[in-house]
């Protein structure tokens, strides 16, 4: 062989080895792209069809929707994950409803009280029935964080409303132990919106309700009963440096009523046990709750089926733990767990989290799946969680090999508290989320303003191109973090150095 062919041959072997190392890990063929999508495409269209209601938390659709989970589970290979023989496969998840029934508001004693009408105030409260009677008012203006707790407990407080600021000054100011808060907006306008949305249900964990009083009065309400010239030099004076709260002389007595319910809904959750003990666990996480009925009578459709949000999550989820099932056994413990009531603010993931069937600590890494099915093949990835955890060397080390690209940092960085695996986060467990759903506001954005949490997210919008990239990636992901010989935390994610780093 000439020099020169020597050259050739040496420059040659090194592109192929180079193309080799840019190889998708987790290539697959044609066919096994095809059978993939059949196996997501039939999970999605059971849970998205109308048998299953919408898949509403504390319906007869969660319980359709339970039941398939755990036969998908266990025929996967899996076994009961909640390491309480009481109660298999079913994490409970305890819940309370409310929705506003009926209020009154009335100022002064009994014999000389003065009572709003509905276009006047309102008040609200999570429990089945709140009365203070003849409270003491104090006026706060905008303060909530120098406000001391002995100016304000046990009395109620009145506030000035302000859009945006209002909840959580009212969060804050109910810490202190307030009986009641009242909080003073602008007209009936206004109170008429404040109704609208308390008219809706409300659900919350019931380990962490707190029944508190809440009311809305207008302006004219508090010029009325103080004198118009006395509520102005007030208003003013809450802009003033220096400003301190301060008593109001008439008492106030307010009413709220609520229709209630307790039930418990269910976390699933599946494990495929690792071969090597106290090795630590991978968690997959997606939720399973979606609205139910949420229509309108005069289109016809009333159920929101939620195909893409999240019966594509589930299915990506189930889908994986079939390949990694079939692959096994990994060192690490692999956890699968499909959660309730995301939509009702994280609370299934929440719960998971309060009561784990594991220590948190051991938790290497989790791995969420949400609204999968959006994007073509070969879309760019949106990296939900990027440099809050310990897993973004290995991450990007991934992708690289895989010859994926990042999205958008910045927009996806925007989902991070809006999914379930902030709720994780919160307690220190390197969770994220990688989907090429939230690579760019250009693949998402068509599906949040036409279909998103309405009747029309169904089956014929489905895209799984994108889905199985992500499956396929996070295929390799997780085979790596559930081994002992690829892949040791850089510092236990709790108890050493902490996995949760600020990015804003």
């Amino acid at each position: 062989m000439t020099n020169m062919g020597r050259i050739l041959f040496i420059v040659a072997t090194a592109l192929a080895l180079n193309a080799c190392a840019k190889a998708p890990l987790a290539t697959v063929s044609g066919p096994e792209r095809e059978l993939i999508a059949s196996n997501l495409m039939r999970d999605i269209t059971a849970l998205a069809s109308d048998e299953f209601g919408g898949r509403k938390p504390g319906t007869d659709g969660e319980d359709r929707t339970v039941v398939f989970l755990i036969e998908e589970m266990q025929a996967a290979g899996l076994v009961s994950g909640t390491n309480d023989p009481g109660s298999a496969w079913r994490a409970p998840v305890e819940l309370v409803s409310t929705i506003a029934a009926d209020s009154e508001i009335s100022f002064g004693n009994v014999s000389n009280a003065v009572t709003l009408g509905p276009e006047q105030g309102a008040a609200f409260t999570t429990g089945f029935r709140l009365l203070i009677d003849g409270g003491e008012m104090v006026f706060v203006g905008r303060e909530a964080e120098s406000v001391a707790q002995d100016q304000i407990a046990g009395k109620v407080v009145v506030m000035l409303g302000e859009p945006g600021v209002s909840p959580g000054r009212r969060t804050k100011l109910f810490e202190s132990g307030p009986a009641a808060i009242i909080t003073v907006i602008e007209d009936g306008i206004a109170i008429a919106n404040v109704n609208r949305v308390n008219a809706r249900e409300m659900t919350f964990l019931a380990s962490e309700e707190e029944k508190r009083l809440s009311a809305f009065v207008t302006q004219q309400v508090m010029a009325d009963l103080l004198g118009a010239e006395r509520w102005q030099m007030l208003r003013d004076s809450a802009d003033s440096e220096g400003f301190i709260p301060f008593s109001l002389d008439p008492t106030v007595s307010i009413e709220a009523v609520s229709t209630r319910r307790e039930f418990t809904s269910s976390n699933v959750l599946g494990l495929l046990p690792g071969a090597v003990p106290e090795s630590g666990a991978v968690l997959l996480l997606a939720h399973w709750d979606h609205l139910g009925e949420c229509g309108s009578q005069e289109t016809g459709d009333l159920i929101c089926n939620g195909a893409v949000d999240n019966a594509s999550g589930i299915a990506v989820m189930l889908e994986l733990a079939r390949r990694l099932s079939a692959g096994g056994p990994h060192d690490r413990d692999i956890y699968v767990l499909a959660t309730s009531s995301e939509e009702l603010g994280l609370l299934g993931a929440k719960a998971f989290a309060a009561q784990p069937p594991i220590p948190l600590e051991t938790v290497v890494a989790a791995f969420n799946f949400d609204t999968a099915a959006v994007a073509p093949a070969g879309s760019r990835v949106g990296f939900v969680g990027e440099g809050r955890t310990v897993l973004d060397e290995l991450i990007l080390e991934v992708m690289d090999a895989s010859g994926r690209e990042l999205g958008n940092r910045e927009f996806a960085e925007s989902f991070v508290r809006r999914q379930d695996g902030w709720a994780l986060l919160e307690e220190g467990v390197p969770a994220v989320f990688l989907s090429t759903a939230f690579g760019s506001e250009t693949v998402i954005n068509p599906y949040l303003t036409s279909d998103y949490h309405r009747p029309s997210d169904d089956i014929e919008n489905i895209e799984l191109g994108g889905a199985i990239d992500d499956l396929l990636l996070h295929e390799e992901l997780v085979r790596r973090v559930a081994s002992t010989t690829l892949y040791n935390p850089p510092a236990s994610p709790i108890s050493g150095a902490p996995s949760v780093t600020s990015t804003e």
